[in-house]
């Protein structure tokens, strides 16, 4: 064998270990996979359902808890792979500058139907507070005030615009932010007592089915009528881990399976994963199609390896 030879082949064999080492690379880092779950319990409700499909194909899974601003920022940064809770339209102000920018990918819709604006007690829109316009004429019952979600929320934002240009005679108004269950609470309260009351609804959720609600109109420039959510990554992660891209593209959610789970997390204080479990397997069929096409961490079906980390 000439020197030639042999060099040619030490430079090939050394290419293939290159080669075979990136590979490793990549299938490591998309071994472990991050998400932000912005602390809305039908976000932490497809998140939890999202990881325990995940974590039975030998996927480690990290789950953040963080804004909406920072969600968007942090995925630009490569800082979270996933975000499952893109509401559309109302967070289109939030989200187009890193869609324009290429910054951050939309993968997928995983819920249609959804609805999000201001939402009073029936009781208190049967009184004729029926829109935006209206609320300013019920500022005393009101004592001005309107009952947002957490801080630095796109929606509360806007609302906090529409004060500040006295909007709908609102300018003496405040939204006062809280958490999602703060919020809650303070609906508890004022509706036991048949009290009026404003805050940010939406559906699905189970204040849905624990009050009888109503939605205002007026706010659809901003909010639009009935919504999407949409599933989104980081730059070019589909394409860097595409069995994972597989699962995102393949998750859809409905109304019913979220408002179920969610009455269970919120009404009867389940955590999220035994919640989310308990509902897939009462509703097995589901993983068919979520898991059509994907494979586990080590290129085996994924199907009978999620079932078998269920339980099922």
């Amino acid at each position: 064998m000439s020197d030639n030879f042999r060099m040619i082949l030490a430079a090939l064999a050394a290419a293939t270990t290159l080669s075979a080492g990136a590979a490793a690379a990549q299938e490591t880092a998309c071994d472990s996979v991050s998400f932000s779950d912005v602390g809305w319990t039908d976000i932490t409700t497809t998140t939890a359902t999202a990881k325990h499909l995940l974590e039975g194909l030998g996927y480690d899974v990290d789950v953040k808890v963080l804004s909406v601003p920072v969600t968007f920022a942090s995925l630009k940064s490569d800082d979270v792979d996933i975000f499952l809770g893109n509401w559309m339209p109302a967070q289109s102000g939030a989200i187009s500058p890193y869609i324009d920018e290429g910054e951050i990918d939309v993968v997928a819709t995983n819920l249609e139907g959804t609805k999000y604006t201001l939402a009073v007690p029936t009781y208190t829109y049967e009184k004729g507070l029926k829109t935006y316009a209206d609320i300013a004429k019920f500022a005393d019952e009101l004592d001005d005030k309107i009952y947002g979600i957490e801080p630095g929320n796109e929606g509360n934002a806007y609302l906090v615009s529409l004060i500040d240009e006295n909007k709908y005679d609102l300018g003496d108004f405040e939204v006062v932010e809280s958490s999602e269950q703060g919020m809650l609470a303070m609906v508890g309260r004022k509706y036991r007592q048949e009290q009026p009351i404003v805050f940010l609804g939406w559906e699905p959720h189970p204040m849905n089915a624990t009050y009888s609600l109503k939605y205002l109109t007026g706010g659809e420039d901003f909010f639009g009528g009935e919504g999407i959510v949409r599933t989104v990554t980081r730059k070019g992660y589909a394409e860097e881990c595409p069995n994972v891209g597989k699962l995102l593209t393949n998750l859809k959610f409905s109304l019913p399976m979220e408002n179920e789970i969610m009455g269970k997390i919120l009404n009867d204080g389940e955590n999220e994963g035994d919640a989310t479990a308990e509902w897939i397997k009462a509703n097995p069929d589901v993983l068919d199609a979520w898991l059509d096409g994907v494979t586990t961490t080590a290129g085996e079906p994924g199907l009978p390896a999620v079932k078998a980390s269920l339980g099922l």
